[in-house]
């Protein structure tokens, strides 16, 4: 009987399972070890996967990881069972050079499995880095469980990378594929370096480089015509203005840019004025806009009515003069601001940056000023053809004498033009505090140019200032990479020069005042 129940026990035995295995907590026990024991443990937890292993690596990187005989602490806690343990008496754990490299790459695979976003995408810029055929797994792994698409992107190419060095030659054709469908410079010049260690996949290689370099180049121009249409918006924004002063009244009004700045100190104002309101700040640029029109437009209308009326038909003495009114505005704007530049924060949905297909990238705050400059453009449209004030300001336009004798008061015309010209600079200076310094010399960088895209498109034409000041950024931005900023400015104002000698009246030449001037 005795027997019989000695084999009965033996068989149980047997028969029990085993321990479930914790790759964690058996690769832990290595990092107390010396500094192979160490790399060794430090590779079997990148490996693991474990999120337990996370911090405890950072802590190892760090030099915040402590160990007493085999047990290790991290943050006054028993690293393997997370129980309250002493640090009294322990020592940090020391590592050398191979360690460290160990610990890159294991610290890459593991930020992987990270709930946040930021470091997964930090991870796989990482693995990206270090390529290594030992990173596929987890990297498959990650891919298939990630629901952001710019860390999925970025793991993909990391995969890639990663297959690139596989052992495997169908492996790496997989890889040759998925970077050569990319839009990046870092796969481009992955790809070279590996056609040097691969000849027998050259060809293949050569042939994703080249598909690299057709995407890029559409990307780099795709990139440039909205750097241009971006600056072509801006310079919109301030001669949109000056074409209604100038274009209508014949005023060489020099003092336009310090309006533009008078536009921009308004924005500062009100945001700053409802700073006591936060449900009411995220809203203060859509409410900066009426108040600069106003404030640039009172202005506008006062300077038209003190000065300006009694120079009519003398331009010299007018130019002289608004330059003058532009030195008082600048410097009455510094004693009450000071002439240090202010702060005017912009609203969460102008920031940040979007990617759209083909890996092009463009900052929202300039999509939101070439909005922003078109819808100007309309409302200014829509004010001269579809209201009466721009009814008269049409007839003044084509015969001021004969409007007067039809009852059109010239002189109330003359003033609401130019306060309109003005309030619409005063508007731009609301655009530009998004994308410039808020400052007293914020208009006087834009005057100049504002005054060679009205020149160019036609005098008064705001269909010629529209494709004026786009034409002019996007030439600007295409000359900018081969001749730099200050000789592309040069080379734009040589071909506008060359330009206005065959059409002297600009692209829209306008009938009426101020063409037969």
């Amino acid at each position: 009987m005795a027997r019989i129940l000695l084999l009965l026990a033996l068989l149980l035995a047997v028969a029990r399972p085993a321990a479930a295995e914790d790759p964690f907590l058996d690769a832990l026990p290595g990092l107390a070890g010396g500094f192979g024991a160490q790399a060794e443990a430090v590779e079997r937890l990148g490996a693991s996967g474990d999120p337990r292993a996370l911090p405890v690596l950072r802590a190892l990187s760090e030099g915040r990881l402590l160990k007493r005989d085999a047990t290790l602490i991290l943050n006054n806690a028993d690293a393997a069972t997370g129980q309250p343990a002493d640090p009294a008496g322990a020592e940090t754990v020391r590592i050398n050079n191979r360690v460290r490299a160990a610990l890159r790459g294991a610290l890459g695979r593991l930020q992987l499995v990270s709930a946040n976003p930021d470091e997964r995408l930090a991870a796989a810029e990482s693995v990206f880095r270090s390529r290594s055929a030992e990173n596929i797994p987890g990297l498959e792994a990650a891919i298939a469980r990630e629901a952001v698409p710019r860390v999925r992107e970025r793991q993909e190419l990391a995969l890639a990378a990663s297959r690139l060095v596989a052992p495997d030659a169908g492996v790496k054709r997989q890889g040759i594929a998925i970077l050569g469908g990319a839009s990046s410079e870092d796969a481009r010049a992955l790809l070279l370096e590996a056609r040097n260690a691969n000849p027998d996949l050259a060809a293949e290689i050569d042939a994703a480089v080249a598909a690299i370099d057709a995407r890029l180049t559409f990307k780099r121009a795709a990139e440039t015509l909205f750097q241009g249409l971006s600056l072509g918006s801006v310079l919109l924004l301030a001669a949109l203005g000056l074409a209604i002063t100038f274009g209508v009244m014949g005023v060489i009004n020099m003092a336009h840019g310090e309006f533009v700045m008078l536009g921009a100190y308004t924005t500062f104002v009100v945001q700053e004025a409802l700073r006591g309101i936060p449900w009411l700040l995220p809203w203060s640029l859509p409410l900066s806009v009426p108040a600069a029109f106003l404030v640039a437009g009172l202005a506008g209308a006062a300077l038209e009515r003190g000065l300006i009326r009694h120079l009519y038909g003398r331009p010299l003495e007018t130019l002289l003069m608004t330059f003058g009114v532009g030195m008082i505005l600048q410097q009455s704007v510094r004693l009450a601001f000071g002439a240090q530049n202010r702060e005017v924060i912009s609203p969460s949905w102008m920031q940040g940056t979007l990617s759209l297909p083909g890996g092009i990238l463009i900052t929202q705050n300039r999509l939101w000023v070439i909005v922003f400059a078109i819808l100007v453009l309309l409302l200014a449209l829509a004010a001269i053809r579809l209201t009466r004030f721009g009814l008269e300001m049409r007839a003044v336009v084509q015969n001021r004498r004969i409007a007067a004798t039809m009852g059109i008061r010239t002189g109330r015309v003359d003033a609401l033009t130019f306060a309109f010209g003005s309030g619409i600079a005063g508007m731009a200076g609301v655009a530009l505090s998004q994308i410039d310094n808020v400052s007293p010399n914020l208009g006087t960088g834009y005057i100049i140019d504002s005054f060679m895209v009205v020149v160019f498109g036609g005098v008064g034409s705001l269909a010629g200032t529209l494709v004026g000041s786009m034409g002019l950024g996007v030439l600007n931005k295409v000359i900018e990479p081969w001749a730099g900023a200050v000789l592309a400015k040069v080379a734009v104002l040589v071909i506008i020069m060359l330009f206005i000698q065959r059409r002297p009246r600009g692209l829209f030449a306008l009938k009426g005042r101020a063409a037969d001037a």
